[in-house]
């Protein structure tokens, strides 16, 4: 995968670094990551001299049956509240991901609030979704009264203000836990 990569191949602007989350660093010098690929759980082998490893303290935990997000900062709690989940016909996938890009909306007033993070994971049930391939991210809304409930179409949903502050905080890398 190339690094950078483009979230918008027609806009220059839109470089991100490529980045994955470490499985296993073997002592030979290969290190398997976790790609942002389907099937979800996908890992790949790399030389550990061919990327640069970093240490990150943050992790999401997603709790789908309470609709509860927490974000942690080694094990202190920075954040705890309500979320929004997928659908019965497109729920959100369980597993271990990572985030992989954060994107600033143009219009904050939308459906995906002020702020989106791309996960490395991707819908079960839809193969495309708005024009892309139906990646799962963690944003924010345009309409508070859908956290708690069942509402999207496999993302997860949270409040405005603190996907904000989420934005300047959390790096890429972080990994996201989805349990049920």
């Amino acid at each position: 995968m190339d690094s950078p990569w483009r979230v918008d191949p027609e806009v220059a602007a839109s470089l991100v670094p490529q980045v994955f989350l470490v499985e296993t660093n073997r002592a030979d010098g290969w290190v398997e990551v976790l790609l942002p690929v389907r099937p979800n759980g996908s890992t790949g082998w790399v030389r550990s001299t061919d990327v640069s490893l970093s240490r990150v303290t943050f992790r999401v935990k997603v709790e789908l049956g309470a609709r509860r997000i927490t974000v942690f900062d080694l094990e202190s709690v920075l954040y705890q509240g309500p979320i929004a989940v997928g659908a019965a016909a497109t729920p959100t996938p369980t597993g271990r991901y990572f985030i992989r890009v954060l994107i600033r909306a143009p219009n904050p007033n939308t459906v995906y609030g002020p702020y989106a993070y791309g996960l490395s994971s991707h819908s079960d049930a839809l193969t495309t979704f708005n024009g892309g391939d139906a990646e799962i991210g963690i944003h924010g809304n345009n309409d508070a009264s859908v956290l708690g409930r069942d509402a999207t179409h496999g993302c997860i949903r949270m409040d405005n203000s603190e996907i904000t502050r989420l934005a300047a905080i959390l790096p890429l890398g972080t990994p996201v836990e989805i349990v049920a």
